[in-house]
C-alpha cells in the first residue's frame, strides 16, 4: 500500500485517527504463515469479526466499545461476499488494462506510422522542390536566351538601317559633289550634255523612302506576373514584353459612341495597339476615363472600366442628366486617338402614345371624329386619314405624331392637332 500519499490523510481525519495501517506484504506472510492478526487497539485480542458499517475488520472488545450497535459478523462469513465484488471489479479492471494496452499498441502503431509518412512527405516535397528549381532555371536559361535573341533581333535592324542610310548619304553626297564641280568648273556644253544624267540621278535620290527614326526601340520588359505556360511540368511565371503601349496609337470603338440616353447603360471599347499599331494581346494598363458634364461642373459620371485581358477595356456608364458631357480617356497618362471628345446624353426615350395603323379609318373602326398625327383626311366627314386619301402618308404610320418607322422615337403630336381627338384615336 501507498504509505506516504495515504498514511497522513488517514490520521488527519478524526475518524480513521486511531486506525492501524499495515503494509500489504507483511500481512500477506502473516496469512501465508497461518499466524492471526490482532487488534491495533487491543493487542491481546484477535480481529475475527467484521464492521459492516465501517467495513473493517474488528475484535470482540471492538465490538463491545466503539463499534457498539453496529452490523457485524465474522470475517469467514462475509469475505466470499466481499470477495466476489472485488472479483468483479478485477475482471472489470482487467477488461480496461487490456483495452489500454491496445490503444498504447495503437499509439504506438499511428506514430510509427506519422514517422514513416512523414518521411515519405518529406521525399515528395524534395522531389517537388528539386523539379520546381530545375524549372526555374530551365525558365530562367529560356528567358535569357529570348532576350539575347530579341537583342540581336533589334541590333540586326539598326545595323542594317544603318547600313542603307549610309549608302543612301554616300551616294547623296557623291552625287551633290559632282553637281557642284558640274556647276562651278564645267563649261557651257559639258553642262548641257550631263544635265540630263544628273537630273535624273538627283531625282532618284531624292525620292528614296527613308525614315530619319530608328526602325526599333529600346522597350523590352520583363514581368514576374505574367504566365509563361509549362516548363518540366511546372506552371513558371515571367515573360519578356517586347510591345509597349502608345496611347496616340490606341482607338475607341462602339456604336453611337457620341450619343447616349439618359439613366440607359451604354459604353465604348478602347483598343489599346503598341507603337506599330498591332493589337496588345495582354491587359494591365493604367486606364483612365472622365465624364464630366459641360454645363453643370459638380454633374460627373462614374464610369467602370473592365480590363478583358487581351488589349480591351470595355467602359459602361449610365448618365443621370441630359446634355453635353466631356468624355477624356487616357492611358498612362495621355490621350487616346479620338480623346478628348463630346457626348451628347439626350433625355429618356419617349415612347408612343398612340396606335401603329395602317389609317384612322381602319384603326377607330370607321369613326369620323378619330383624327390622325399624319394630318390626312377623309370626304364625308371623316377627320382622320385614310388610304389614298389626302394626306396619307402611303404606308403605316404612328397616329400620335405621324412617324413611320415603328422602332422610333415618339415626337409627339403636331402643334395644331387636337388632343383629344388624338387621345380618342388611341382609345379605340
Amino acid at each position: 500500500m501507498c504509505i506516504n500519499s495515504c498514511l497522513l490523510p488517514s490520521r488527519r481525519q478524526k475518524k480513521t485517527a486511531s486506525h492501524a495501517v499495515t503494509e500489504l506484504e507483511s500481512s500477506k506472510d502473516c496469512g501465508q504463515a497461518g499466524r492471526p492478526l490482532f487488534c491495533p487497539s487491543h493487542p491481546s485480542e484477535e480481529l475475527r469479526l467484521f464492521c459492516e458499517q465501517c467495513d473493517q475488520p474488528v475484535c470482540r472488545d471492538c465490538v463491545v466499545d466503539r463499534h457498539r450497535q453496529h452490523p457485524y459478523d465474522l470475517a469467514s462469513n462475509v469475505v466470499h461476499r466481499h470477495g466476489d465484488s472485488l472479483r468483479v471489479l478485477l475482471e472489470s479492471t482487467q477488461q480496461r488494462v487490456s483495452t489500454l494496452e491496445d490503444a498504447l499498441s495503437q499509439i504506438d502503431g499511428m506514430g510509427s506510422a506519422v514517422r514513416v509518412r512523414a518521411e515519405a512527405v518529406a521525399a515528395e516535397i524534395c522531389l517537388f522542390a528539386s523539379g520546381y528549381v530545375k524549372a526555374i532555371e530551365e525558365h530562367r536559361e529560356r528567358l535569357l536566351k529570348q532576350l539575347e535573341d530579341l537583342k540581336v533581333q533589334k541590333e540586326n535592324l539598326l545595323h542594317l538601317q544603318k547600313a542603307q542610310l549610309q549608302q543612301l548619304l554616300l551616294d547623296m553626297r557623291t552625287g551633290t559633289e559632282f553637281t557642284e564641280r558640274l556647276l562651278t568648273s564645267g563649261s557651257d556644253l559639258e553642262i548641257l550634255i550631263t544635265k540630263g544624267v544628273v537630273a535624273s540621278r538627283l531625282a532618284k535620290l531624292n525620292s528614296v523612302a527613308y525614315s530619319t527614326r530608328p526602325s526599333v526601340d529600346d522597350s523590352i520588359q520583363f514581368s514576374p506576373q505574367e504566365r509563361a505556360g509549362q516548363c518540366c511540368g511546372y506552371e513558371v511565371f515571367g515573360a519578356l514584353l517586347n510591345k509597349v503601349v502608345d496611347p496616340a496609337k490606341c482607338t475607341l470603338h462602339g456604336e453611337d459612341l457620341c450619343i447616349a440616353r439618359q439613366n440607359e447603360l451604354t459604353g465604348f471599347t478602347l483598343l489599346c495597339n503598341d507603337t506599330t499599331g498591332e493589337q496588345l494581346r495582354r491587359g494591365g494598363e493604367a486606364v483612365r476615363v472622365t465624364i464630366t458634364h459641360k454645363d453643370k461642373k459638380d454633374c460627373a459620371v462614374k464610369p467602370t472600366v473592365c480590363d478583358n485581358g487581351d488589349g480591351t477595356y470595355h467602359v459602361s456608364y449610365s448618365p443621370e442628366e441630359p446634355g453635353l458631357y466631356a468624355v477624356c480617356v487616357c492611358v498612362k497618362g495621355q490621350h487616346v486617338q479620338g480623346s478628348p471628345f463630346t457626348l451628347t446624353v439626350k433625355s429618356k426615350f419617349r415612347k408612343h402614345q398612340g396606335v401603329f395603323h395602317c389609317c384612322t379609318f381602319c384603326s377607330s373602326g370607321g369613326q369620323k371624329a378619330a383624327r390622325c398625327a399624319c394630318g390626312g383626311t377623309m370626304p364625308g366627314g371623316y377627320q382622320g386619314c385614310g388610304h389614298g386619301h389626302k394626306g396619307h402618308p402611303g404606308c403605316p404610320h404612328w397616329s400620335c405624331c405621324g412617324q413611320v418607322t415603328k422602332s422610333s422615337e415618339c415626337l409627339g403630336p403636331p402643334s395644331d392637332s387636337s388632343q383629344r381627338s388624338l387621345l380618342r384615336t388611341v382609345a379605340l
